[in-house]
């Protein structure tokens, strides 16, 4: 069984803050090694399901967060940027599972460093008129390698936002929300222990994959109607009014496409994440 794991920042045990997840922010060294051993959780889980290959990419920011020398030694790591398909490189059908250790809820949900991708650049996201955040973009490209997401760890509100999506996806809280930077902790050593636990139920009994129809509907609301006017330049993008782009295809070229969204938005604005 080949698993897959995607690990982001914001969601992981003990984090709550920027400046514990963004360099150089006085924590972000120790928010690190958090990251890293929760990761090290769901591989010991994997393996204790039956893995005989995991790939671990690393998909928070600058993807240069989790140590090497620290990750569990039978994971292969994907590490830096740019990458062609940012939070999910290196997925194809050959994996079995999905994991998603460390992810957030989608930007305007009252949870523990909620946003969609760039801070406060983005406002909202819809596929198919669905509105959605990481978490729905990242389940509905997954399946469309024909590849089940089956666990997701991460603060209360980004696990519900997980099962509202796709109800088959286990969930794992290690914190709840009470507020953008402020949270109730589950202890480190519990929260480590259910994301092994997690991980292992998960990936014991694998879904079918239900992937969507193709071709979809992706649509993106700026907070810079300059964003928009730059990305009308792709071939395929058009405008819905001043902030809102929308374009049609399959899902694989459609998460490739706001990649490179992303990318035309960081070299037009200047706007840091979270502030």
């Amino acid at each position: 069984m080949k698993v897959y794991i995607s690990a982001d920042m914001e969601g992981i045990t003990g984090l709550v803050d920027a400046e514990d997840v963004q360099p150089p922010g006085r924590d972000y060294e120790r928010g690190r090694v958090m990251m890293t051993e929760d990761v090290n959780a769901a591989i010991r889980g994997a393996y204790a399901a039956g893995a005989t290959a995991v790939l671990v990419n690393d998909a928070h920011g600058p993807m240069r967060n989790l140590l090497p020398d620290l990750l569990d030694p039978r994971a292969v790591l994907i590490k830096g940027r740019p990458k062609p398909m940012g939070m999910i490189e290196g997925l194809t059908s050959s994996y079995d599972a999905v994991l998603c250790v460390g992810f957030h809820a989608r930007a305007g949900i009252l949870g523990v460093l909620s946003h969609s991708f760039m801070g406060h650049e983005i406002e909202d996201i819809w596929l198919d008129d669905q509105v959605t955040g990481e978490i729905g973009l990242f389940e509905a490209t997954a399946a469309s390698y024909g590849v089940p997401l089956v666990l997701l760890t991460g603060d209360d509100t980004a696990c519900a936002e997980a099962t509202a999506w796709n109800g088959a996806i286990h969930t794992v809280p290690v914190k709840f929300a009470k507020d953008r930077f402020a949270a109730e902790l589950v202890p480190v050593a519990e929260a480590r222990a259910a994301i092994s636990a997690g991980a292992a139920e998960a990936l014991r009994s694998l879904p079918t994959v239900a992937a969507g129809p193709d071709p979809r509907t992706l649509s993106v609301r700026w907070q810079s109607a300059s964003v928009a006017s730059h990305l009308t330049a792709i071939p395929g993008v058009t405008r819905r009014d001043d902030r809102t782009v929308t374009v049609t295809d399959d899902m694989l070229q459609l998460y490739r496409l706001f990649n490179l969204f992303l990318r035309v938005a960081t070299a037009v604005t200047s706007n840091p994440p979270y502030c």
